[in-house]
Parts: structure tokens; sequence; C-alpha cells
């Protein structure tokens, strides 16, 4: 048995998909029995609850020879860190109770840092945590930006005809398709074969600028001049305030754009064949431009 959480988030869905095609027993966790369905359907064994409960996620992992876990955050936490906190502690204490042999975590470029990365400083406390499992061996996956986040863009370059954020025009990162990501940790999850706290940097194709984003999304949904436009700190503050972001998680992620600006997160490895994954943002973009459309 091998237990997912958020499997009903972009990666989670995918990873529970592949493992189920690779003959595996997988019970999927999520906070929507509704959103559960389609993969109870697969056959999945499905369990609802709360990311923060420790006596149902003690229930969750329960005879699993392997645990996917991830933070699920909320955009509208009064206190970002201290919802983080609470939901890396029930992890670890369902883990250590259960005494689970194998744990993937989806972690981020940055994780080494204890401070001044915006959200990313709980996924530091949580990777400290975890090393601190006894007799488990922990793989860490740190990913570049996801894809996945220019879902988030879409409202704002349908109303305003550009895309908008306070990270650095030009300035290449590394981004990945969340797809990508789930095939590393299904192969993880199934084969079990490392020892230890293992750190893997997931780096995406190649490292790209949100300028070059914005102008190959914008191909796609029939607007090749779409503009990417760096905000200042304060505007993108308000954005975020309007798009219903809490105060305090607006401010963590306009910390996050000025920590990426400023070269803080990066790949400690350098890139290479073992950290870069297939899929291109030129391939993803068409479902960005689907969900434009049917906006």
């Amino acid at each position: 048995m091998i237990t997912v959480m958020g499997a009903t988030g972009h990666t989670g869905q995918y990873l529970v998909e592949q493992l189920l095609q690779a003959g595996q027993q997988v019970r999927a966790l999520g906070r929507s029995a509704s959103r559960l369905q389609p993969l109870a359907r697969l056959g999945a064994s499905v369990l609802v609850g709360e990311p923060d409960n420790a006596a149902f996620l003690t229930r969750a992992f329960r005879d699993a020879a392997a645990v996917y876990t991830l933070l699920p955050y909320d955009m509208q936490v009064p206190d970002y860190y201290a919802m983080q906190r609470a939901q890396g502690e029930a992890i670890v204490h369902a883990l250590r109770e259960n005494g689970t042999g194998h744990v993937v975590f989806h972690s981020s470029l940055g994780a080494e840092l204890p401070a001044g990365t915006g959200p990313i400083a709980s996924m530091h406390e949580q990777e400290t945590r975890l090393r601190g499992l006894n007799g488990c061996n922990v793989l860490m996956l740190r990913t570049g930006a996801l894809f996945e986040n220019f879902y988030g863009a879409l409202g704002v370059i349908k109303q305003a005809g550009l895309n908008g954020d306070a990270v650095a025009p030009d300035l290449p990162i590394p981004m990945i398709a969340t797809r990508d990501l789930a095939d590393v940790a299904a192969k993880a999850l199934i084969a079990r074969d490392w020892h230890g706290v293992v750190v893997r940097e997931l780096l995406g194709p190649c490292d790209l600028s949100y300028a070059e984003a914005t102008r190959l999304l914008g191909e796609r949904i029939g607007q090749p001049d779409l503009n990417y436009v760096q905000l200042t700190a304060e505007d993108m503050t308000g954005a975020l305030l309007g798009a219903g972001f809490s105060p305090n998680l607006a401010g963590l992620y306009v910390e996050l754009a000025q920590a990426i600006n400023q070269g803080r997160i990066k790949s400690l490895e350098g890139r290479h064949p073992g950290n870069t994954t297939p899929t291109r943002f030129e391939d993803f973009a068409p479902e960005l431009a689907a969900a434009y459309q049917a906006m």
C-alpha cells in the first residue's frame, strides 16, 4: 500500500493514476469526498480528512510501505507558518507512530535556507522535522517553480491584457510541470531503493524567464504580443490581496519574489541529466490556453 496526500491536486491526482497503472494499491487522501470519487472509480482507496489532523493521518498512513507527503496551503489563512507547522507536525507524528519506512516529500529549491524565502521557509522547517525521524528513509524532492502557477495569472491576463508579478522579467529560473514531479515520485515510491535522507532537485527542461513564459503563453491564446510587467512590492501586494490572499501570505509571496530576484532561490546541484525533466513549457501551454478560453 502507498498513501498519497493531496490526491486531488495537480501532482497528487497524476501520481495516484500513475501508481494505479503500475499495479500498486493506493490510498488517496483529500479534503473533498466528491473530488476523490474519480480516483475511487479508478481503484484507489480514498480517505477524507484534514492534513493537520494527526489522528486522521495516523490512520491513513497505517500499513503503508511508503507515503507521499506535502504541505497543502490555503491562500486565505491568517497565519501561514502556523498552519504549515500544524500540518508538518501532524505528518511527522503519523509517520513516527506507524514506523513508516519510506517517505517522499515535495519540497522546493531554497528549502536549505531557514528564513527570508517567504512560503519556502515552512519547507525548511518540515525538512528539519523529517530528518529527525529515526529509521525512516526520506526523499526530499526540491522543485523549481511549477508551470501550474500560471493558472493563477489567467484572470489577470483576461482582464488586463498582460501578465504581472514581482519577479524580474528576464531572470531565467527553473520551472517544472507537476506531471514530471509525479513521474519521479511514482518511480521512487514503487522502487523504495534509497536509504537515509536524500535530497534531489528537479529543475524542469530548462531555465525560463517570466517574460519568455508569458510570450509562449500569449502565442497559444492568440495574443503573441502579450507582455509581462514587473510589479513593485506594493503593487504585487495589492494584486494578491485583490485575488483573495490574506495579508500574511501576500507579504510572504512578495518576500519570495525578492529572494528569487536576489538569486537566493537557486539550484545547489547545477543542471545535469538527473535533475532535468522532459515536459517543456511549450508542451504545457495548450492546457493553460484551454483553461483561458473556458473562462
